[in-house]
């Protein structure tokens, strides 16, 4: 019997970077996501097929169910990697692949790959999903993160989400901001290496402690903020911690120093999506700059 399963992608408000040590950040699951749906056949295969958000093949691996030896692919690398995935999933749960004598395994994603708002996240929540093992373990033992992703995964609605000692706690929240007119995400047609920016953020030295409290204390303001002006200030004054934090100057600074409203970087620094407040000169400005994908608040939340 066919199963059939979707996960929502994720993008993070606030907490980048200091979401891994214990601060509490604000995070949104987006309307794209991806869904995984698993047939039973009789090959003696696992036959995985990924799609694209125009339903075009991307990556197509075939492993031999006994062992999850490779029998072909057409990218190594991603094969690896996924090999990696099924093996744990397997380790968690051994009856995963007991199920059938063989599987069509297939992916389809809502949004391009490039965007990074959660291809890896969706994928493993999905596969945790139909190996019924914990999301979170899977990401932790395959990637590593904080795993705020996995929960945008599983979660509709907006959330906050914060480490305690090492254990997710996820709580939905309340946050429809009466200015969400204003918020405006733009893609920096770049995807950012998550793990290369968490090495660089590693490397750093500052007090975690003192970035736990005020990148938390920002969070919880954020939720509540009243007006547009408060919010742009709280964006700002979270873009300049981080930025003393990294060593690295904000992307306003860098990039849009002309910009009329404010700009604050989401999840890794220097790619993927950032967020602008603004008005309706706001698409013409970025699409002016280079940047054609500027997406309402309103049409990204889930």
């Amino acid at each position: 019997m066919k199963k059939e399963f979707y996960s929502n992608g994720k993008l993070l408000l606030s907490g980048e970077y200091a979401i891994l040590d214990g601060a509490l950040g604000l995070a949104i699951p987006t309307s794209y996501g991806q869904s995984l749906h698993v047939t039973p056949t009789t090959s003696g295969f696992l036959e995985w097929t990924s799609l694209d958000e125009n339903d075009h093949i991307w990556f197509s691996v075939k492993f031999d169910l006994k062992d999850l030896s490779l029998v072909s692919t057409s990218d190594q690398t991603m094969a690896n990697t996924l090999t990696s995935l099924l093996l744990e999933a397997n380790a968690q749960n051994p009856l995963l692949l007991t199920d059938s004598d063989g599987f069509l395994v297939e992916t389809s994603l809502t949004f391009p790959r490039l965007w990074g708002l959660g291809s890896s996240s969706t994928l493993i929540n999905n596969l945790a999903q139909w190996a019924r093992v914990d999301a979170f373990q899977l990401l932790w033992k395959a990637f590593g993160g904080s795993g705020y992703d996995i929960a945008c995964a599983q979660y509709n609605s907006p959330l906050t989400y914060q480490l305690n000692n090492g254990n997710p706690e996820v709580e939905k929240i309340d946050f429809d901001p009466i200015f969400k007119d204003s918020l405006y995400f733009i893609h920096l047609n770049q995807k950012q290496n998550s793990k290369e920016a968490i090495a660089n953020y590693r490397k750093q030295q500052f007090d975690t402690p003192e970035l736990i409290q005020r990148v938390s204390c920002i969070t919880k303001k954020m939720i509540g903020a009243p007006t547009l002006a408060g919010f742009e200030t709280l964006m700002e004054e979270h873009e300049t911690i981080l930025s003393e934090v990294l060593r690295v100057k904000p992307v306003k600074q860098r990039l849009f120093p002309d910009y009329f409203g404010a700009i604050k970087s989401l999840g890794a620094w220097g790619g993927d999506f950032v967020l602008a407040t603004g008005d309706d000169k706001t698409r013409s400005y970025f699409k002016s700059k280079g940047f054609e994908t500027v997406i309402p608040y309103s049409k990204m939340v889930l």
